[in-house]
């Protein structure tokens, strides 16, 4: 019943998976008849493979979604799948959303906390919340509490947070999260929400465990073909050296870059993989538990695939149990994990 308070149990685990590694790869041999999930952003670029790989192994599953008509288009064909509307941004849409899940009866397996934004321009909720933040942490934070009496009755459950390596971009920063008194900075506002995700984790999992409830957090990779960083600045890539004046990716960046099936495989293992009972709140990539970075690794942007490690500040305890009163102070929601 350890959890992962100060990256205490963030280390490599051995599972034999790598960056190359599919969703295929991850899924084999696992049987979730009977087993009921939620994915977030589940009908576009790895959220969507995520999907068809639980219905594969036997998994019913539920997709809100922002925009149905897109998800019914893309989720065409895919069975045991049932697309509801739902905003992260909009707590009423959360709620309603929430409201009818419950209502079913059904225990909640898996909640896997997959859609976020990325690198926008300054936006806000309606609450005057950045709009990073709102959607990439809170409007999960708010899914999650208003889901737990669902993720309490399965008798056994994981909540897995799509973070990020951008984590490394930013801490979280308590005095101003919403950009009121400091001059906005997308790649800030980003990392900042990542860093809440594996926050969120942390102090998730050691709520939840008693009560069979374990908690995740992962880097899915540097992927190409999602729609990730659809509404940001092409700018922005440019100046990243990613893509050319036209707007298209490198040919010699594409090839650096995952698969969406090998995007997916990290998710795909953090909610299905035996190896992980008994561990939660850590931080994961590649298919296995990344290593705590402390100033030791050498990263190499040039070379995304191995772009590696969690940041102790995104595991740290005392950020972990300040973000989650603040959560509860910035959605009016108080949680009771357990």
């Amino acid at each position: 019943m350890k959890d992962n308070y100060n990256g205490a149990l963030q280390q490599p685990i051995g599972s034999g998976f790598n960056a190359l590694s599919t969703t295929a790869d991850v899924i084999r041999g696992i049987d979730l008849r009977g087993k009921t999930a939620i994915v977030t952003g589940g009908y576009a670029g790895i959220g969507l493979e995520t999907v068809k790989t639980l219905v594969s192994a036997g998994a019913e599953v539920t997709v809100p979604a922002r925009d149905t008509g897109k998800a019914v288009k893309n989720l065409a064909g895919v069975e045991n799948v049932t697309i509801e509307a739902m905003d992260l941004a909009d707590p009423a849409s959360i709620d309603a959303f929430a409201e009818k899940f419950l209502r079913t009866g059904k225990p909640l397996h898996l909640l896997i906390n997959n859609a976020g934004i990325m690198w926008v321009p300054l936006q806000r909720d309606t609450r005057g919340y950045e709009s990073q933040l709102s959607t990439n942490h809170l409007g999960h934070f708010q899914l999650t509490a208003r889901l737990w009496p669902a993720l309490r009755n399965a008798g056994g459950a994981r909540v897995i947070s799509v973070s990020s390596y951008g984590h490394q971009m930013a801490s979280f920063n308590f005095e101003d999260p919403n950009f009121l008194v400091r001059e906005y900075d997308t790649l800030q506002g980003y990392g900042q929400s990542k860093t809440a995700n594996n926050l969120f984790a942390v102090e998730l999992d050691h709520r939840g465990k008693a009560a069979g409830v374990r908690a995740f957090s992962l880097h899915p990779g540097s992927v190409n073909g999602t729609d990730l960083g659809r509404v940001a600045p092409m700018a922005l890539f440019q100046q990243m050296g990613t893509h050319d004046a036209d707007g298209n990716i490198f040919p010699e960046v594409a090839a650096k870059l995952k698969t969406i099936p090998q995007g997916a495989a990290t998710t795909v293992w953090c909610a299905t993989s035996s190896q992980l009972d008994g561990i939660g709140g850590v931080y994961c990539e590649n298919a296995d538990i990344a290593e705590l970075d402390n100033g030791s690794i050498a990263q190499s942007y040039d070379e995304p695939l191995l772009l590696r490690g969690v940041q102790p500040y995104s595991l740290d305890a005392l950020n972990a149990v300040k973000l989650w009163a603040l959560s509860e102070q910035m959605t009016g929601i108080v949680f009771t994990a357990g």
